[in-house]
């Protein structure tokens, strides 16, 4: 049996990246794994490979954008399963522009990339009724050690990052009188995101030279592992935390 075993998990971002390795890895430790982001047809290739490998797991697309997406995403969840025990929040808006402090307007900021702290705060408020019910739930949100490192280009990005943190501990002090831990993991991996555009390339080829390390992580073998644990039952007393995934990464623009 697996630390996971016969947990419901939702996982959002599941099609790429971090969310991807996650679902994986929760699968194999037994939890029942609800796979969502925008791209149907990679969530659909996910859920074919955990069945396939005796695993369980559902995909429910959604675009974060929308509201009532999400409210589907935890709606299906409870109709299928009764419950929901665990939400890896991982999944936010395209990081697709550069910003530069003197650039950043409303549109940019908000739609682009504020709305991340947004969509994360909308699935945690979905998921809270169905996890107080039962006094349990984990909840695990992703941050970005670039929020500490003030690298140029990224200013909105950053600014989002900085909030999902912010939002994270104020939740773990709201939400554990009801059985539900809430931290973020602030990983440092290399992702589809980054080769969106030349700033991100060249972001991701700095962090990974200093990294003592020489590398950027690796969303299933690196990042997936550390979500894994934190959505465990014995994880419970670890809450309010951010979590670095980085190799030891020196914090420098």
């Amino acid at each position: 049996m697996g630390i996971l075993q016969d947990r419901v998990a939702i996982v959002t971002g599941a099609s790429s990246g971090a969310g991807h390795g996650t679902a994986r890895r929760f699968a194999e430790e037994g939890a029942i794994v609800v796979a969502s982001a925008r791209r149907k047809e990679r969530l659909d290739a996910l859920v074919k490979d955990i069945k396939a490998k005796g695993g369980r797991a559902i995909a429910v697309p959604c675009d974060l954008s929308n509201e009532d997406e999400i409210d589907n995403v935890v709606q299906t969840t409870i109709s299928e399963f009764g419950k929901v025990d665990i939400l890896a929040n991982i999944g936010q808006g395209a990081l697709d522009q550069q910003c530069y402090v003197n650039e950043v307007t409303r549109q940019n900021a908000f739609d682009a990339y504020i709305g991340g702290p947004l969509q994360t705060v909308l699935f945690m408020q979905k998921c809270f009724p169905h996890m107080k019910e039962r006094n349990y739930g984990r909840i695990i949100n992703c941050g970005s050690q670039s929020a500490l490192m003030g690298q140029p280009g990224f200013t909105a990005y950053q600014m989002a990052k900085a909030a999902i943190q912010a939002l994270t501990r104020t939740a773990s002090q709201e939400w554990a009188q009801y059985g539900i831990s809430t931290n973020v993991v602030l990983p440092a991996h290399w992702s589809d995101a980054l080769e969106n555009t030349p700033q991100g390339i060249a972001a991701g080829k700095a962090a990974a030279e200093s990294s003592p390390m020489g590398r950027l992580g690796t969303p299933y073998e690196d990042v997936s592992p550390i979500i894994t644990f934190l959505a465990s039952e014995p994880a419970g007393y670890i809450n309010g935390q951010s979590i670095a995934i980085d190799g030891g990464l020196r914090l420098i623009a």
